[in-house]
């Protein structure tokens, strides 16, 4: 096998959409920050991206790009070569929302909620996260990798690069910590790179849902047990929790998340996902991260988000329209609102295998702007540089900048516009993680 260069150059392209600048929020998100090849059929004035040992070192026209390249002594000879074809180029897409492990299926939910059953109703009856918890705890580790691996196979086809995996599919210690070194497997793995969360509070596991207090002491069981265990072994750089009436309150997930914090744990929330429940004021107020859903956010909590945006301390509001699309519920998120607020958004899949049993993240895209009346520009910074700031990784991830990490997708088609145009085709090319092709040429 021949070796890879340790460079990569990718050049003819017809636009490059480098994401560079920082989190996008405002009139900022339709900012893509692009390169074209203007003027036209001039090859030397066409936009190109160099990589070298992973890290992007120069963007900008291929001129410029080459003569960078020479004054940093890096020889022609040490870069692998990447015609674009006139397509476009955009950083590697990052899916911040996902919850990739799990055993199952659970299509038989399609017919009872058309028969007119609430997921909350399925959920009070055992069924729902609660049966993918006793199919999960009963798989085996191969089980779980084999899934795994199938799915990310198809994110990578995508486009996706980086997504965010979390557990919640265990609700007891043993399963919890098993989710979370399977995910770190797959992540060692790659060549997608996982981020893995603790979202032990998911639900009420069965074992307390016969108890009067069942979600308070659940919720004791997740930070007295679950939560140092899973800050010992050291591989969620989140918690997150199900904050949501008839779930978990606001009072109860302030104290997880607070623990977490000083455990060293970000703090994420599902928020406001079916009435409003608070949630996104307690994202505001402990500064977390992200808070995602939001379909059913309150007057208060987008106040919360944009007060927090305009002090500088910004929550990325991650919505997930193919949720909203696969419940059949009558509003999505307010994204125009969010955005006209100052409040960055990010788009996620939400794939899992009862609310979302969709890994195609320019899907979602799609139904960003058919459903929350997103631009194309808008969608695509939602999952490039902010979804890269709604899992902390804004410094490395989600956008095509000197020193940023070298991931990057080359797209069949000749504008990002059509990126969510194209309803689930297969448009990528090319896919490069860390300055080494990994999908395509």
């Amino acid at each position: 096998m021949t070796r890879q260069r340790p460079g990569l150059l990718v050049h003819n392209a017809a636009e490059i959409a480098t994401l560079a600048g920082g989190v996008r929020r405002g009139s900022a998100q339709d900012d893509v920050a692009l390169l074209t090849d203007e003027p036209a059929g001039a090859a030397e004035a066409g936009p190109a991206v160099a990589a070298y040992e992973g890290r992007i070192v120069a963007v900008g026209r291929l001129a410029d790009v080459e003569r960078e390249l020479a004054e940093m002594g890096i020889a022609e000879g040490a870069l692998e070569r990447l015609d674009a074809r006139r397509g476009t180029v955009t950083p590697g897409l990052i899916d911040s929302h996902t919850h990739l492990l799990f055993a199952g299926t659970r299509h038989a939910e399609i017919e009872l909620r058309q028969r007119g059953h609430t997921y909350l109703e399925i959920l009070a009856a055992g069924g729902g996260i609660l049966q993918t918890v006793r199919q999960t705890r009963d798989a085996s580790d191969d089980d779980l990798l084999g899934h795994g691996r199938r799915w990310l196979a198809e994110m990578l086809g995508h486009g996706v690069t980086t997504i965010e995996a979390k557990s919640g599919y265990g609700l007891e210690t043993e399963t919890e910590l098993r989710l979370l070194a399977l995910t770190a497997q797959l992540g060692d793995e790659g060549p997608i790179e996982l981020v893995p969360t603790f979202l032990g509070a998911h639900a009420v596991a069965p074992e307390f849902r016969d108890r009067p207090d069942a979600a308070r002491a659940y919720m004791d069981d997740v930070i007295e047990s679950q939560l140092p265990a899973v800050a010992e072994q050291g591989i969620a750089r989140s918690c997150d929790v199900f904050c949501e009436r008839g779930v978990f309150e606001a009072d109860e997930a302030r104290v997880l998340l607070t623990r977490a914090a000083e455990l060293g744990l970000a703090a994420r929330l599902h928020a406001d996902e079916i009435q409003p429940s608070g949630a996104a004021e307690l994202a505001a107020e402990i500064g977390a991260l992200s808070a995602d859903h939001l379909g059913a956010i309150s007057d208060a909590g987008i106040d919360a988000l944009a007060a927090a945006a305009d002090q500088g301390r910004s929550v990325v509001a991650t919505l997930l329209p193919l949720t909203g699309f696969y419940l059949d519920e009558p509003a999505y998120a307010p994204a125009r609102t969010l955005i006209g607020r100052g409040v960055p958004v990010a788009l996620g899949t939400d794939f899992n295998p009862g609310t979302s049993p969709a890994p195609n993240l320019p899907l979602a895209m799609g139904f960003a702007l058919h459903r929350l009346g997103m631009s194309a520009a808008e969608a695509l910074a939602a999952v490039t540089i902010n979804a890269a700031t709604a899992i902390g990784l804004a410094d490395s991830h989600g956008s095509l900048e000197v020193g940023k990490n070298a991931d990057l997708v080359v797209w069949e088609c000749g504008s990002h516009a059509l990126l969510p145009y194209w309803l689930g085709a297969d448009l990528v090319r090319a896919v490069v993680k860390h300055g080494r092709l990994v999908l395509g040429g």
